[in-house]
């Protein structure tokens, strides 16, 4: 895949905050702590990336099936379809995440899952729910570089991160090895929460970046990116 993964759709602001799209072959790490709101901006990136023709596997440790859906339709991201024409593959983890015994070898089993790795987007939220059993610096390692090789035909792979799964030196692993870095900051204010996508790194974007992007999460409306982001 050669062209630019745009997530643009109409309602907000998002995609061209965030250069106008992901360049093709890069790895995005998404990095907050529990509630930040990782697994929103992976449902928002979702359903931008399908509505702009990229194919998408969705990886999540975080909701069944049902869940996804349940939530990307109440915050007005329509999937069926997607669902039904395989552009989308949703593959909920949480089975696998809770069995201890899958937990050992679970970065060999899903480094060996090819059909996992044949759309043009990968998502997995939350990376660090899946791995912590098993990884070691050796084997971050492998990951990485396998991540590198589909990055090296294009494909983009989008991981959230939370850093107190993992420690400081696989985070700082992923941290240096992805194109595009971003943490998600939240503070509470007198009477709601101020959540800022802070863009640390951004590699071969092809147009501005926004350094701090504010936004909120609306019912029935989804994302929506606020007009100034505090710091």
């Amino acid at each position: 895949m050669s062209r630019i993964c745009s997530f643009e759709i109409q309602r907000d602001e998002f995609n061209r905050k965030l250069g106008g799209g992901f360049p093709p072959g890069s790895m995005v790490v998404i990095e907050g702590g529990s509630g930040a709101g990782k697994s929103t901006i992976s449902q928002r990136l979702t359903y931008g990336l399908l509505q702009n023709n990229s194919k998408v596997t969705y990886i999540s440790t975080q909701q069944t099936t049902k869940g996804f859906i349940n939530q990307m339709y109440s915050i007005d991201y329509a999937i069926a379809t997607h669902l039904l024409n395989g552009s989308l593959l949703y593959i909920p983890v949480i089975p696998l995440v809770r069995a201890a015994k899958s937990r050992i070898d679970f970065i060999e089993r899903l480094m060996s899952a090819q059909e996992l790795f044949e759309n043009d987007v990968i998502i997995i939220d939350t990376i660090s729910s899946l791995i912590k059993y098993s990884v070691n610096t050796e084997k971050s390692l492998d990951l990485i570089s396998f991540f590198k090789k589909l990055n090296g035909i294009g494909k983009v792979i989008i991981l959230t991160i939370e850093p107190s799964q993992l420690s400081e030196d696989v985070t700082s692993m992923f941290r240096s090895s992805c194109d595009i870095y971003c943490t998600l900051k939240v503070r509470p204010m007198s009477n709601e929460v101020k959540r800022t996508v802070v863009v640390n790194k951004f590699t071969g974007a092809k147009g501005p970046v926004g350094q701090m992007i504010g936004f909120r999460i609306e019912p029935k409306v989804g994302l929506v990116v606020e007009i100034a982001a505090v710091g």
